[in-house]
């Protein structure tokens, strides 16, 4: 696994470097300092830091089974802040201190490759400000989702023809060959993505043959295959769901396995209504069909072999991940101690309340019920989950323990430095992204 990722790093950093091979090797100017070299170099570092980001949202599961799903979408996220800065960074210098170089602003009289990367970073700068901004700006997510990828295509679309446009450092046939090849594989990403993908999904639909409401309003949905099963996958993970009619919809949201691979090859979805898209799917009936792409994700207790045992913290509708992995210990007979932190507005709102008691009485399981409203008499901790509550539950060698953290944000950023401070070593933290988007 170490081993994989250390391959991927590296190719990210000689793809990021590739523009400078460019640089360094094209027509020098007389007379440029190491101000405008500079000023070039990160034009051509925002250029690769943009076409990565395709690669990056591509969810080729051999790139994203090292790191985990979530976090190489985060790392999108941040990595798209970083190439419009740099890009503005470009801009900056050239507007500053080489403006004759740049030439005049109005698009109707500038040179249409000046103009063609003004509209690059425009656009980029409007695909983070609408995606960092999203729930401020009231867009509804399948909405954004046509926005972000359409401002993705003309930004970087734009990119390229400005620095073939320039063309001061593309001129030399060697160098013009890779930005055309780099042109040609961006080309051929989007059709694999856009039409190639899908085609294969829509050759494997899942029907919906139940949906049964759980506490709290979640629905469970099974599906089962009517094509190729998914390819096995650990307790935990997550897919990619369409369900709109057709796989090649951009409406796909991201659910997790709430079954035990044992329980294959039908899946099963925990999904709780909060928006548009989980509203329409909770009411599916059966032989409904849905589009199912995965699995992703490493947020399991597969692979732990070494740990004596779990603690498994969860907010909300984050019990699913942990509900399926408590199923699939449960059916590898795994005894190993566990103790599931559960915390939710109130009891009644307590999804697979009944389904865990059951567990806890089957398996080497304790479930401490945290709860904003507890009902008279209950055996449960009332209020936030606090260090003081921990401390009560948690056994002294919490040091041999995985601890595996899914719930609302707010929840799991308060709780990894409490951990840390009580001496739970970081790599044995593992959280999932509640929100990727």
């Amino acid at each position: 696994m170490h081993k994989l990722a250390a391959t991927w790093i590296l190719a990210a950093f000689v793809v990021l470097a590739l523009p400078y091979v460019v640089l360094l090797s094209g027509e020098r100017i007389e007379g440029r300092n190491l101000l405008w070299d500079f000023c070039m170099g990160l034009g051509f570092g925002a250029l690769a830091l943009s076409g990565l980001q395709f690669v990056l949202t591509a969810r080729f599961r051999p790139l994203s089974h090292p790191f985990g799903a979530d976090i190489v979408y985060l790392f999108h996220r941040y990595l798209a802040i970083g190439a419009v800065l740099i890009m503005l960074g470009h801009f900056g210098i050239l507007y500053i201190w080489f403006q004759p170089e740049l030439g005049v602003l109005n698009p109707f009289e500038a040179r249409w490759e000046l103009t063609s990367g003004r509209v690059a970073l425009a656009a980029f700068g409007l695909l983070v400000v609408t995606s960092e901004l999203r729930k401020w700006l009231k867009l509804e997510y399948e909405l954004w989702r046509y926005v972000h990828l359409g401002l993705a295509v003309i930004g970087f679309a734009a990119a390229i023809a400005h620095v073939l446009g320039v063309g001061r450092f593309t001129a030399a046939v060697e160098t013009r060959a890779l930005w055309l090849g780099v042109t040609l594989a961006w080309v051929l990403l989007l059709l694999w993505l856009r039409i190639g993908k899908p085609w294969l999904q829509r050759r494997n639909p899942w029907r919906v043959i139940s949906n049964t409401e759980q506490r709290g309003g979640a629905h469970s949905l099974v599906f089962e295959p009517l094509g190729s099963a998914l390819k096995p996958w650990k307790p935990g993970q997550f897919v990619w769901l369409t369900f709109a009619g057709s796989p090649y919809a951009l409406d796909e949201h991201p659910f997790t396995i709430s079954s035990a691979p044992e329980d294959g090859p039908n899946v099963t979805l925990s999904i709780k209504p909060i928006g548009d898209f989980s509203s329409q799917v909770a009411k599916a009936k059966p032989g409904d069909i849905g589009y199912l792409e995965g699995p992703f994700g490493v947020f399991t207790v597969e692979g732990e072999s070494e740990v004596k045992g779990f603690v498994m913290i969860a907010g909300g509708i984050g019990i699913t991940p942990m509900l399926a992995n408590l199923k699939a210990m449960q059916a590898r007979h795994d005894d190993r101690p566990t103790i599931l932190f559960y915390a939710n507005a109130t009891l009644e709102g307590a999804a697979f309340l009944e389904e865990l008691a059951a567990m806890e009485k089957r398996q080497n399981l304790r479930i401490v019920h945290v709860l904003e409203t507890a009902p008279a008499g209950a055996d449960v901790e009332e209020g936030y989950l606090t260090r003081d509550i921990l401390d009560k539950h948690l056994p002294d060698e919490i040091a041999d323990y995985k601890f595996l953290l899914c719930g609302p944000p707010a929840m799991t950023d308060a709780i990894k430095p409490v951990l840390e401070d009580i001496g739970v070593p970081e790599r044995h933290i593992d959280s999932e992204v509640f929100d990727m988007v």
